[in-house]
């Protein structure tokens, strides 16, 4: 498999205000007459790190980081009690997206998503087909309401004792519900304290399915207490509302990415994304190419090689 590009400086960035108070960061790296390609973070939340740069041929992109409302350098962060998550939506976020593309002149992009960042790519092309070169996404979540229960209930079975943490930073009242509901609220509390604890016990739960995998790496940013806070209100909040899309809507609709080339990049040992999304999702998607590495989890390496071996080859054929 390819290996990483080294890190590419951005050339261009900015603030790009999408209204309802909101300004999201991005920047562009790589070659300004090169092929557009978007990456879209995963989360909900987490924003944009140095290394999603690395997934492309700088010489042959034209790379276009952003980070998601409330997240990363987007203001306001959703650290911020204060900030109104009533207009961070799936809709607003595909809003932000056709209104950066604009303000870039792209007439067209390759989506690059990982994690949720799958969930948002596939909207995004389903919405907007004409917009989307090709579609290179990794570690396929379809963010569907089985999906999501499967995550915060369901895997209690693999992490008994780390499961009985996680619905223990609930009220006892809450214990037997709906947890994503119920840390949802506690991260809107008016108390910092319980806010910051809700964080850390929801991020806490993240990392110890993620670390249990094969090539699983815990989460450093983890450590930072703004970055969680902002992490774990941002996924409770989408997650709380199904991402406001219909029940298995990704797949139902996948007949409108018929012509649009892509890859799906999945992990056999991926256990908060079941291999089953990413079989359901390329059974509706005619022309799709699926690559399912046998040893792999959600954030192994394996995943990054094989989305520059993806890149690679529709920088070649695709411009």
């Amino acid at each position: 498999m390819a290996t990483l590009y080294p890190p590419a400086h951005p050339y261009d960035s900015g603030m790009l205000d999408v209204g309802d108070g909101n300004a999201v960061y991005w920047e562009v790296c790589g070659n300004p007459s090169g092929k557009p390609a978007l990456v879209l973070h995963g989360g909900p939340g987490s924003g944009c790190t140095d290394g999603l740069r690395r997934l492309f041929d700088p010489d042959a992109y034209r790379i276009v980081l952003v980070d998601q409302r409330g997240a990363g350098r987007s203001t306001p962060h959703a650290s911020d009690a204060a900030t109104d998550m009533s207009v961070n939506t799936t809709e607003h976020l595909l809003a932000d997206l056709e209104r950066l593309r604009v303000h870039l002149g792209i007439g067209a992009w390759l989506v690059y998503g990982r994690s949720w960042g799958t969930t948002l790519g596939i909207v995004y092309a389903e919405r907007y087909p004409e917009r989307v070169s090709e579609l290179v996404l990794a570690a396929v979540c379809l963010t569907r309401r089985s999906d999501i229960d499967w995550l915060y209930h369901g895997m209690r079975r693999h992490f008994p004792s780390e499961w009985a943490c996680f619905r223990d930073g609930v009220p006892p009242a809450d214990r037997d519900g709906d947890l994503v509901d119920a840390y949802a609220r506690l991260l809107a509390h008016p108390d910092e304290g319980v806010r910051q604890r809700a964080s850390r016990d929801w991020c806490a739960w993240e990392d110890a399915i993620v670390a249990a995998e094969s090539g699983g790496v815990p989460n450093p940013r983890y450590a930072d207490a703004r970055f969680c806070l902002g992490f774990a209100r941002t996924v409770t909040h989408y997650f709380a509302h199904g991402a406001w899309l219909a029940d298995d809507q990704l797949v139902h609709d996948a007949h409108l990415l018929a012509g649009i080339p892509g890859v799906l990049i999945h992990g056999r040992r991926d256990l908060g994304s079941p291999l089953q999304s990413a079989l359901e999702l390329a059974g509706a998607w005619t022309g799709i190419e699926l690559v399912v590495l046998d040893v792999a989890g959600h954030t192994s390496d394996e995943l990054g090689e094989c989305v520059v071996d993806a890149t690679d080859r529709f920088a070649v054929h695709g411009s």
